[in-house]
C-alpha cells in the first residue's frame, strides 16, 4: 500500500507544487478582488483545496493522453503511466476521484460557481489533445489555468462580471509566458515526435514573445484592478514582479534547458508577488 501511495503521489506531481501554485495565485487574487478584501475562511479553503485537487486530476488525464509521446521525451519518460507503473484505467480512476472531491467542495458555494466548474472541467479535459492539433496549445492551457478567476467572482457575487473575463484574458498571457518557457525545455524532443507547442511555433521569436506576454499580463491586470487601492504595497508588488520578469530574461535568453526550466519553476513567485500586493493593498 505504501508503494502504491508513492506511485499515486508521483502521478499527481505531489513533490512539484509549482504547478498548483501557478493555478492558485490568480484564483486567490480574484477572490480578494471580488470580495473587496478577505473573502472568508470557507471560500479560501474551497479554492485552495479545490485547486490542488483539480491540478492533481489534470495530471492524471494529461499523463494518460500523452503516454505514447512522453516515452520519447527524456524529461517525461519515467512518469508512472508511461513507464507502466500504473495502468491507464487506474490513473483515470484516480483522476476521477480527485475531480469528484473537488466538485464536492464547489457544492459548498452556489449554483453559478457549480455551473462554471463544469465548463472548467471540460477545458481541462480538452487541453491534452490540443497539443496534437493547435499550433499554440498553451493558449488552451491558459484558459484552463485561468478559470479559477471567473469562478472566484461567481463564488463571492453569484455573478461573473466583464472584469472577471478580462482578468482571465490577461492571465492567459502569463500562462503563455511560463508555459512557453516550459516548452522550450522539450523543443528538440517535441520537434522529433511531431508535438505542437508555442516554443516551436514562435521559433526565434520565443524570447521576445515571452517578454511581451509578461508585460501584457502585468499591464492589463494593473489597468483592470481598478477596485484595488493604489497603495505603496501594490506599487512595490508590481515593481518586484517586473524585476522578476527581467531576471527571467537572463535565464532564458541562452535557451538552455536548465535556464528555461528554472525560469518556469520560479514563475509561481511572480504570481505570489501580485497576490501579496493585492492583499496588502486591501489591508487585513
Amino acid at each position: 500500500m505504501i508503494e502504491r501511495l508513492h506511485v499515486y503521489l508521483d502521478l499527481i506531481r505531489w513533490n512539484r507544487p509549482a504547478g498548483w501554485l501557478l493555478l492558485l495565485w490568480p484564483s486567490l487574487t480574484a477572490l480578494w478582488v471580488a470580495a473587496g478584501g478577505f473573502p472568508g475562511w470557507l471560500l479560501l479553503m474551497v479554492f485552495v483545496l479545490g485547486t490542488i485537487l483539480m491540478r492533481s486530476a489534470g495530471c492524471c488525464i494529461n499523463d494518460v493522453a500523452d503516454r505514447d509521446f512522453d516515452r520519447h521525451v527524456k524529461r517525461t519518460a519515467n512518469r508512472p503511466v508511461t513507464s507502466g507503473r500504473i495502468g491507464t484505467r487506474e490513473a483515470l480512476l484516480v483522476g476521477a476521484v480527485l475531480a469528484l472531491c473537488a466538485f464536492g467542495l464547489v457544492l459548498l458555494t452556489n449554483a453559478v460557481t457549480v455551473a462554471w466548474s463544469l465548463a472548467a472541467l471540460a477545458v481541462s479535459v480538452i487541453y491534452p489533445y490540443a497539443k496534437r492539433h493547435v499550433s499554440m496549445p498553451q493558449a488552451v492551457l491558459g484558459v484552463a489555468f485561468s478559470f479559477g478567476i471567473p469562478m472566484a467572482f461567481a463564488a463571492v457575487r453569484a455573478d461573473v462580471p466583464w472584469q472577471a473575463w478580462a482578468l482571465l484574458l490577461g492571465n492567459l498571457f502569463w500562462v503563455l509566458a511560463y508555459d512557453t518557457e516550459y516548452a522550450m525545455v522539450d523543443r528538440d524532443d517535441d520537434l522529433r515526435i511531431g508535438m505542437k507547442t508555442s516554443a516551436i511555433t514562435l521559433g526565434q521569436w520565443d524570447v521576445p514573445a515571452i517578454m511581451l506576454f509578461y508585460l501584457v499580463f502585468l499591464g492589463s491586470w494593473w489597468w483592470l484592478l481598478t477596485d484595488v487601492p493604489r497603495s505603496p504595497w501594490l506599487l512595490l508588488a508590481w515593481a518586484l514582479a517586473l524585476a522578476q520578469v527581467a531576471w527571467h530574461y537572463t535565464l532564458i535568453r541562452g535557451r538552455t534547458r536548465e535556464g528555461c526550466f528554472k525560469a518556469f519553476r520560479l514563475n509561481h513567485w511572480l504570481g505570489a508577488t501580485v497576490f501579496a500586493g493585492v492583499v496588502l493593498a486591501y489591508g487585513f
